[in-house]
Parts: C-alpha cells; structure tokens; sequence
C-alpha cells in the first residue's frame, strides 16, 4: 500500500510514476505511451490522476533534483497553490518569484494566493501581474487595466491589460521564476489564458521559469465541442487552433502551447488535487468566485462557450444582469415564438425558456434600461453541446430579425474564429451545413491533445 504521498524518491519511478523532472518543449506523446506500463494495482482514480499528472507535467522526461509529488487525500479538491505550499515547496523556495493572478488564486479554505504566498517564509514574492478585469476581477471586458501597487503586500502590480499584454522585460527584472495561477471557465474566448501564453513566451525570452498552478476546468475536462480557430483568425480572444470547449486545465494548456504551438519555454505544472476529468466545479466542493464580472455562475460558464458568439452581434447576452451569458435576446424579438422554434431542434440536455430581462448599466452599452425579449437556456446536463445551440439560435435569430440585424464584423469572426459561419448564415445555410466540419475537428483536436491531459 501506498503512504500519505508518492515520492519518486521513495518508492522509484517505475514503482509509481513519479519522476525528478523539469520540463522542456519535446516528446509529451512517448511520455504518454510509456504510461501505459505503469502499475496502477491498488491506486484509486484519485491516487492515479496524480500520478499521471507528475508522470506528464514534462515534456522530456530527465532526471534532476526536483520532484512533484502530492498528498494522496479523498476530501475536497486541492488548487495547484496548495499542493505547491504543502509537497512542492522546493520549486520556488528561495527564489525570487512573479505571479500572475487575480482574485481567484484562492485555496480552498479561499484564502488569497498573494497573501499565502507572500506569507510564506521560504518564498521571496516580488512582483505581481493582472489580466483582463484586473487584480480584484471588477473591470468590464475589454477597460484597460493600470500598474498600481497592491496596498496589503506593497508590491507593484503590473497590468497585462493596458499598454502591454505581454510581459516586458523591465516587468521581469530580478525575477527566477514566474508563477501563473487564476480559474479559467474552459472556453478558448476566455482571456486568461492567452495572457498566460503571452507570460509563457516572455518567461522563456527571458530564461526564467515558469509555473502553471493548476485548476480545474470548470466545465468538465471529458468534453470537447465546438469549431477549431482557423489560425488565420487568431487574436487575443483565441490565439491557437483550439475548439471554442477545449476540456483542458490551464496546466494542460500550457503544456500543448510549448509542444504543439511553437512557445518556447520551460514549463512546469503543479496540479491540482481531487479532481477528474468527468467532474464540474460544482463537484469539486471549492467555492466559485466569478472569475469576472459577468460570469456570476458554473450556469453562465455552461452556455458561456456558445452564447459569447452573440457578442458580436447586436443582441444582448444578458450584460448588467445577474444571468449573463444564460439569455440572448433584443427589443424587436418574440421569445415565445423563439423559444417554441428552438425547442423543436430536441438539443439533448437543454431546453429554451421565453425570457424578458432589463440590463442595467451594462458593459457592451446594450439596450441599458430597456426591456429585452428572447430565450433562456436552461440546462439539464454539464454535457450540452453550447455551441451548436448557439449556431442553432443564430440562424433563428438572424432570420427573425430582419433590418434590425447588423454585425461586427471582426469581432463576430474573431469570436468564432473563422469567417465562415458568418458568411454561410447570411447565405441561408441550416445548422447540419454550418457545422458540418466540427466532429471531424473535435476528434482531431482530442487526438493532439491527449498525451497533455494530467487527470483521468
């Protein structure tokens, strides 16, 4: 039987996976092939996520002095940060340590990571970063975020949504190590992860380390859905060829940027603890703080990967209210009549409520203080294909609104990462036709993305 933790040390690397490793851009797939080999008689699906995490969290497996290992517990999941303080605290101590976050680098008592880590007597904290919203996560999308010092600690925070989005090399002046911990929603919009890459490149740039405290998706980690970015379209809100629902970790992200997307950098994740790829936020028993103003719920986040297409439209997804991203709807439209048209598709897991809702004060400028008429999606199961539903609705939508209808353009395709849904809806084409690509690209992603994944 296994003790309290694996420790490649202890028990050998052939024993329990567990390796001395550093990670460096190269072979992640033989790592995965060689997992095949590993024991895993008497490991709970617990005990083995960990070990499978240590085993991949490299991308050439080779010996030196450092070892991930973690606490092998069956209570609530455990956040990168607190495996990190508590089995790993080899990785940073002594060193003079960069952290991008905001308000969701908690634990999972919800204690703030800046302070634990600050806190701690082995960890020379000395910079910190913000993303998108900012530090405290309470600016809309898109305001540009300004360098302040944070009151509490005294130490600069340097904004990565302003002048830059990209570390500068002044920002990483002293720094050994540059560590990156903040909750992502699992959508390849979502920002927080290109501002990660963007660290990721300046961190190898600049011959530092990077660590990746790693999360769980919130949206389940078995399920991938949605059209893959043409790289012709990459921005900021979708800088490599992912599908709009990844199933990815931020950890795991990481480490398909340096294998497959050409960053350069050494990459370390520490994962998190108790939590399996079937699993939801709700199931991890942390608390949810909104990783930004608009995204109050695991609800929101659910829809979230089909319904942000409609912010490049002009309907209202629900901003300045308290279910953004659960509601699309507009002045001019019947909810009933499209709710009625909706449900008619029979989406397994979803179904489509007549919604009325006033935003107030909302960041897109939409319809503030009027009232609004649309659909609700209410979902039944975390497995509900959002994206194809809002092409679904988009196609509706589009029909029923005839001179109302407008597009940003860019950011529509930027969103969706192609061209070609806008173009085919304004060409009359169904739901079959406009998406008749994305399993064929699903099934290729989760192919290149398999020897990354670190949980089961």
């Amino acid at each position: 039987m296994l003790g309290n933790f694996v420790d490649g040390n202890q028990f050998g690397t052939e024993a329990c996976g567990m390796s001395r490793i550093t990670c460096a851009p190269a072979r992640l797939a033989a790592t995965f092939r060689a997992l095949t080999n590993i024991p895993k008689t008497g490991l709970t699906v617990s005990q083995f996520s960990i070990v499978l995490a240590s085993v991949l969290a490299t991308s050439a497996c080779r010996l030196n002095e450092n070892v991930i290992h973690a606490e092998l517990t069956q209570t609530r999941a455990r956040p990168g940060v607190e495996v990190l303080l508590s089995d790993s605290i080899h990785l940073v101590a002594g060193k003079r340590v960069g952290l991008v976050t905001n308000h969701t680098g908690i634990d999972s008592q919800g204690r703030s990571n800046i302070d634990l880590l600050f806190e701690h007597p082995d960890i020379n904290l000395i910079a910190l970063y913000a993303p998108e919203h900012g530090i405290r996560g309470e600016a809309e999308a898109g305001a540009l975020i300004s360098t302040e010092i944070d009151q509490p600690t005294g130490l600069p925070i340097y904004s990565l949504y302003g002048a830059v989005r990209k570390p500068t090399p002044e920002m990483l002046t002293n720094l050994d190590i540059l560590l990156f911990d903040m909750q992502d929603v699992g959508a390849r919009y979502y920002t927080y992860v290109s501002t990660m890459a963007l660290a990721m490149e300046a961190a190898g740039e600049q011959g530092l380390d990077f660590l990746v405290l790693d999360r769980p998706n919130p949206i389940r980690g078995d399920i991938v859905q949605g059209n893959t970015l043409n790289p012709g379209f990459s921005t900021f809100v979708g800088m490599y060829p992912v599908p709009m629902r990844h199933g990815m970790t931020p950890g795991e992200l990481a480490l398909l940027y340096v294998g497959e997307f050409g960053i350069d950098a050494e990459v370390r994740v520490v994962p998190l603890e108790g939590w399996s790829r079937s699993e939801t936020f709700d199931d991890t028993a942390l608390t949810w703080v909104a990783p930004s103003p608009n995204m109050p719920s695991l609800e929101s986040a659910l829809v979230y990967p089909g319904t942000c297409l409609f912010e490049g439209t002009p309907l209202s997804v629900g901003r300045g209210t308290d279910r953004a991203f659960q509601w699309v709807g507009a002045p001019w439209l019947d909810g009933i009549a499209l709710s009625e048209t909706m449900n008619a598709y029979n989406f397994e897991g979803v179904r489509f409520e007549p919604a009325t809702f006033t935003p107030s004060g909302p960041g897109d400028g939409k319809f503030n203080g009027e009232e609004v008429y649309g659909v609700r999606f209410e979902v039944e199961t975390s497995t509900f294909d959002a994206p194809r539903a809002a092409i679904a609705l988009l196609v509706e939508v589009y029909r029923a609104s005839g001179e109302h209808w407008s597009w940003s353009t860019a950011h529509f395709d930027r969103l969706a990462g192609t061209d070609q849904i806008r173009l085919g809806v304004e060409q009359g084409l169904d739901l079959d036709a406009l998406t008749a690509v994305w399993d064929l690209s699903v099934r290729s992603f989760e192919t290149l993305r398999t020897p990354y994944l670190l949980y089961r």
